[in-house]
């Protein structure tokens, strides 16, 4: 383990993806050649289905693979900034079947998977379209923690930030931020996202990462999929450092996340002292 510093520069991006790969690539191109001062950034956080958003249930899926052109370009472009990527999720083709995987593309052009969603979002929300994940994608069975300068970053994707327990494993390991990229529909969206983020970055007592989808999202063949957007830094009191207020605007927000935040916290609450159920 490397030695931590006292703070970390990170970004979380929003998007409005498609079901086009190549489209979506441009796009956060893009945006990131807009952010300026990229390279003193050490994190940029993209949200779930960054590089495929499946419009139509039913729909093909693609498989990528770290081969990939996106990906290659991608990591190409961290190599020269210097900066970590972390892809929310993205269609991964491994072993056999697809996975909903979070990608981690470092400076020294490393490009890994570091999580594969857990809880498969299979649901019937009142005024929404019916959405089977597992149609597609196999079930990931374990928790994932990664480093950057030192910092331990939990693994998580979108429908996981409903079960507490996945996080209580990222509070017995004491890391200091979560990640939750996400597609969340518009309907839970307004209802639940807030306060679940809020809550797991309390319970945690970890900052919250999450990054997300927003807006209305066009199939290249037709049809269309809304999404909640509303991208969020919450510190590990539960206060929200960052919000992207509209949610289908394309944007960036930004925050030094500070270790002293983290440990003012658990000195208040020592609540790792205090766990007594398993």
């Amino acid at each position: 383990m490397s030695m931590r510093s006292p703070e970390i520069n990170i970004a979380v991006c929003q998007l409005t993806s498609s079901d086009s790969i190549d489209g979506n690539f441009r796009n956060i191109e893009r945006l990131l050649n807009s952010i300026e001062g990229a390279e003193r950034l050490d994190l940029i956080c993209f949200p779930e289905n960054a590089l495929y958003l499946r419009i139509n249930e039913g729909d093909p899926r693609p498989g990528l693979r770290l081969s990939d052109e996106s990906i290659v370009g991608l990591s190409r472009w961290a190599v020269e900034r210097r900066v970590s990527l972390h892809l929310g999720s993205v269609p991964l083709a491994e072993n056999g079947g697809c996975y909903n995987a979070s990608l981690l593309l470092t400076p020294d052009g490393n490009v890994s998977p570091v999580y594969r969603k857990i809880h498969l979002f299979d649901v019937d929300v009142v005024g929404q379209k019916p959405v089977r994940e597992s149609d597609v994608f196999a079930r990931g069975t374990e928790t994932s923690v990664f480093e950057v300068k030192g910092w331990k970053f939990g693994s998580s994707i979108c429908y996981d930030v409903r079960f507490p327990e996945l996080y209580l494993r990222y509070a017995r390991e004491e890391v200091d931020a979560i990640l939750v990229p996400a597609a969340f529909l518009t309907t839970t969206g307004r209802a639940h996202w807030e306060i679940l983020l809020r809550a797991r970055a309390i319970e945690s007592q970890a900052y919250v990462l999450a990054a997300a989808q927003g807006g209305t999202h066009q199939g290249i063949k037709g049809g269309t999929r809304e999404t909640h957007g509303h991208s969020m830094i919450v510190d590990p009191w539960g206060l929200i450092v960052e919000e992207i207020q509209d949610s289908s605007e394309v944007r960036v927000a930004r925050a030094t996340l500070k270790v002293d935040r983290i440990e003012a916290v658990r000195r208040q609450i020592p609540m790792k002292n205090h766990r007594t159920l398993a």
